[in-house]
């Protein structure tokens, strides 16, 4: 299938799931609960796979550091739900960070390590503070938290796999067009939060 066709297909797809995965439902469980939660839910799997694909756009060591940085500063933001601390929007923020870093492998920008580390952990924040104001619901906070960071993790590194393609000059192109993907999708999240 050329990238052209995989882009047609992936339009066609997105608007036909849901794509908010902060509506609370079934979330009740533990770590299977958690470990599903960011794998059904398309902002998230966006968002953590254009972390992976812009880390290693950046190549070492943000390959490695950007996914590292992204689940620690989530584990930050969903305490912060946690506690109650309250945090204005966070869906426009999760929406956002689909398209700004499906941008960024897009385009293939090159921050320093330090401002990467920033936009991501911006964006972290959100997500977890999305699914901290959820834990206090769920049956075994802590299983479901270990899922949900492993789950991410895994999506990280699904990006990370797809940008070896880039040795490859057509698998350059693909990694753009996933960027291009990305931040089309991040733009229908975005009209779907405002």
């Amino acid at each position: 299938m050329n990238v052209s066709r995989l882009v047609l297909v992936t339009l066609l797809l997105v608007p036909a799931v849901g794509v908010n995965a902060h509506e609370g439902a079934g979330l009740a469980g533990g770590f299977t609960s958690g470990f599903m939660h960011p794998i059904l839910g398309w902002d998230h799997v966006a968002a953590m796979v254009a972390v992976g694909l812009w880390g290693a756009v950046l190549g070492s060591p943000a390959v490695w550091s950007l996914p590292i940085v992204f689940p620690l500063v989530m584990a930050l933001g969903g305490v912060l739900g946690v506690i109650g601390v309250s945090l204005p929007g966070v869906e426009l923020g999760i929406a956002l960070s689909a398209l700004v870093l499906g941008c960024m492998v897009l385009f293939s920008a090159r921050p320093p390590l330090w401002l990467a580390a920033v936009i991501v952990g911006v964006f972290a924040i959100f997500h977890g503070h999305a699914h901290g104001t959820e834990l206090p619901e769920s049956a075994n906070p802590l299983a479901f938290s270990i899922g949900f960071v492993l789950a991410t993790g895994l999506l990280h590194l699904c990006g990370i796999l797809i940008s070896l393609l880039s040795r490859w000059q057509a698998g350059r192109a693909v990694v753009r067009a996933g960027g291009a993907i990305i931040a089309l999708a991040g733009a229908l999240f975005l009209l779907r939060a405002v």
